[in-house]
């Protein structure tokens, strides 16, 4: 498997934010979303086998890791449920963009999916693999990622068409430099929605350009 990094940091979206977490950050991407902020991981990087990122990963005092990217479903199918079997007693989250079949990975009690669905502001809207959501459990969560009210209200169509709240978490989260925070809080209060607006909360504390 290619590896980007592995780095300890405290966990800035999901249901985690805020918890410390080791992230091992996966090499190479489908898709190229216009308001990618992790472009250096489209190449490069260096070659793990899951024992070896095991043995990395347990130098940390904590048993939570990141799985992300780039984009992870990208590694090797065999190696990277390898690495799930390994971990199986850490709390894992798995971070996709929602290109890619779920239902090739098995999952451990405590491991959950975190799943993008590509808004149109993402350039990528038809990369999206509907079929996923039927994979997708009540611990699982589905991430917007809005660049403007247009990107909100097709998001807010997609989770009524797919009768998604109350199924699985949902999150919101402004596209950093793209959307204020600010009026994508009143649009979800005004329209009932229960969705968790998540800010990218390493970036308020690390500063939005440091690796980490």
């Amino acid at each position: 498997m290619l590896v980007k990094e592995i780095f300890l940091s405290i966990q800035g979206e999901s249901a985690s934010a805020g918890l410390p977490t080791i992230f091992i950050r996966f090499s190479g991407c489908n898709l190229r979303c216009r308001y990618c902020d992790t472009t250096y991981a489209y190449e490069g990087g260096e070659n793990f086998t899951p024992e070896k990122l095991k043995a990395r990963v347990s130098i940390y005092p904590y048993k939570r890791v990141c799985l992300t990217g780039g984009e992870p479903l990208l590694q090797p199918r065999e190696e990277f449920q390898g690495l799930l079997d390994l971990l199986g007693e850490w709390e894992i989250s798995i971070e996709t963009n929602g290109s890619l079949p779920l239902e090739r990975f098995t999952l451990k009690p405590g491991h959950r999916w975190v799943m993008d669905i590509k808004c149109p502001g993402s350039g990528e809207v038809e990369a999206n693999r509907w079929e996923n959501l039927k994979v997708l459990r009540p611990c699982d969560e589905v991430k917007f990622v809005l660049t403007s009210e247009e990107d909100y209200m097709w998001a807010r169509e997609i989770i009524r068409r797919h009768s998604l709240e109350g199924r699985v978490g949902l999150l919101f989260s402004p596209a950093h430099g793209w959307l204020d925070p600010q009026n994508l809080a009143e649009w979800i209060l005004r329209d009932g929605l229960d969705v968790r607006l998540q800010l990218q909360l390493h970036k308020l504390i690390f500063g939005p350009d440091t690796r980490r």
